[in-house]
C-alpha cells in the first residue's frame, strides 16, 4: 500500500511539472460575437457579449493541452459600442498584465465589428514583446455551427507559440493569421470575414500547428514611439466618409465639434472633391490635421494633386479610414507639427 500511495504521489508530482511547462496564457474577455447568444441555434439575430471568460474557456477543454489559462472578465459588450476611453483603458490592462513575469502571452477575445481598430491601437501602444492575439467570431456561441471555439483555440494556440514572440499584435481568425496594420474586415456574415487585402495574412493554423509566413516590416508594441500610460483622453478625430454630392457640411460639423483631426474617407486615390477641398484646407490653417485615406478596401494612397500637398494634406499610405484615425490620434498627442505627424503615417 506504501509503494501505491508513493507512485500516486511521484505521478502527481511529474504531472504538475509537466504542466507548469506550459505557457501561462491570459485570457481579457472584452465581449462581442463570440460570447453572444440567440434563442436557438438556428436564429440570426442574437445578443452579443453575454457569456463569461470562464465559459468560453470551459466551451474548449483542448486548451488545457496548450495552455496554463486564466481568464479575466475586462468588458463584456458589442464592440460596436466600444468608446476611446475603453480601449484606452484595455491598453493600459494589457500593460499591467504583460508586465507580470508570469505571464507569457495574452488572448483577447472581441467582437468583429471594432476588431481591427482596437488591434491596431494595442499594436501601437503596448510595451512588450510577448505575444498577443485577439480573436473574435462570426456566429454566436449558440450557432449550429459556431466558429468560437475553434477560433478561441487557435488564438491560445498562436500566443502560447514561442515563434509568435515579438511579432506584435495580430489577429487569428478561420485559421488565419494576420497582422493589426494590414487586417480588416471584407465580410458582414462569412466565418472568412478578416482579410488583408493589400498585404495578406502572415501565417495559418494548419492542424494544429502554428506556421508563419512573413513578419511585418513596420515598428510596433515595445518598439513603438506612443505611450498611452498618463494619458486620459485621447483628442477628438473624426472620419468623413466621401460620396457623389458631398458638400463640406459633415466636415464643418466635424471641426465646430471640436475635432483635433480629420481623416478624408475619399473616393479613389484618397480624392478631395472641389466642393469639400476649401473646408478642408481651411481646416489645415486653423491647426487641425487632415489626411487623406481611402474608401477603397485595397491600395495604397499616395501624394496626387499639386493643391492638395500644398494645403497641407497627410497621405494615410495603405492605412484604412478607420486605422489612420487611430494612428492620427495617437500621434496628436504628441505633436501637432504636420510634418513629424505625415513621418509617423510613413514609419507606422
Amino acid at each position: 500500500m506504501r509503494k501505491l500511495l508513493s507512485v500516486i504521489a511521484l505521478t502527481a508530482v511529474i504531472g504538475t511539472a509537466w504542466a507548469s511547462d506550459l505557457p501561462n496564457v491570459r485570457i481579457l474577455a472584452v465581449g462581442g460575437t463570440i460570447a453572444g447568444t440567440a434563442a436557438s441555434s438556428t436564429q440570426a439575430s442574437y445578443k452579443a457579449g453575454q457569456l463569461g471568460v470562464e465559459t468560453l474557456i470551459a466551451a474548449v477543454p483542448e486548451i488545457k493541452n496548450v495552455a496554463d489559462v486564466k481568464g479575466e472578465q475586462f468588458l463584456n459588450i458589442g464592440s460596436g459600442n466600444l468608446t476611446d476611453d475603453n480601449i484606452l483603458a484595455l491598453a493600459k490592462r494589457v500593460n499591467e498584465v504583460a508586465a507580470d513575469a508570469s505571464t507569457d502571452a495574452i488572448v483577447i477575445t472581441h467582437g468583429t465589428d471594432t476588431l481591427e481598430e482596437t488591434a491596431w491601437f494595442l499594436n501601437l501602444t503596448a510595451k512588450t514583446t510577448k505575444p498577443i492575439v485577439m480573436v473574435g467570431a462570426m456566429r454566436p456561441a449558440t450557432a449550429i455551427s459556431a466558429d468560437g471555439p475553434a477560433n478561441l483555440l487557435d488564438a491560445v494556440r498562436c500566443a502560447a507559440d514561442s515563434q509568435s514572440v515579438g511579432k506584435g499584435v495580430m489577429i487569428v481568425m478561420n485559421n488565419e493569421i494576420h497582422n493589426a496594420r494590414d487586417v480588416t474586415k471584407m465580410d458582414v456574415t462569412e466565418v472568412s470575414a478578416f482579410q488583408a487585402p493589400t498585404a495578406g495574412a502572415i501565417g495559418r493554423i494548419a492542424a494544429g500547428k502554428v506556421v508563419y509566413f512573413k513578419s511585418s516590416t513596420r515598428p510596433h508594441t515595445a518598439q513603438s514611439e506612443f505611450d498611452v500610460s498618463k494619458i486620459e483622453k485621447l483628442p477628438r478625430v473624426d472620419i468623413i466618409y466621401s460620396h457623389l454630392g458631398d458638400d463640406g457640411v459633415l466636415a464643418q460639423a466635424a471641426i465646430e465639434s471640436g475635432a483635433k483631426g480629420i481623416v478624408n474617407a475619399g473616393t479613389g486615390n484618397g480624392t478631395v472633391s472641389k466642393h469639400l477641398f476649401p473646408t478642408l484646407e481651411k481646416a489645415v490653417k486653423d491647426g487641425i490635421v487632415v489626411v487623406r485615406a481611402s474608401r477603397v478596401p485595397s491600395g495604397v494612397v499616395t501624394t496626387s494633386k499639386p493643391d492638395w500637398d500644398k494645403a497641407g494634406f497627410i497621405s494615410s499610405g495603405s492605412l484604412n479610414p478607420q486605422k489612420s484615425r487611430i494612428l492620427l490620434q495617437l500621434a496628436l498627442t504628441k505633436t501637432q507639427d504636420k510634418k513629424v505627424i505625415e513621418k509617423m503615417f510613413e514609419k507606422y
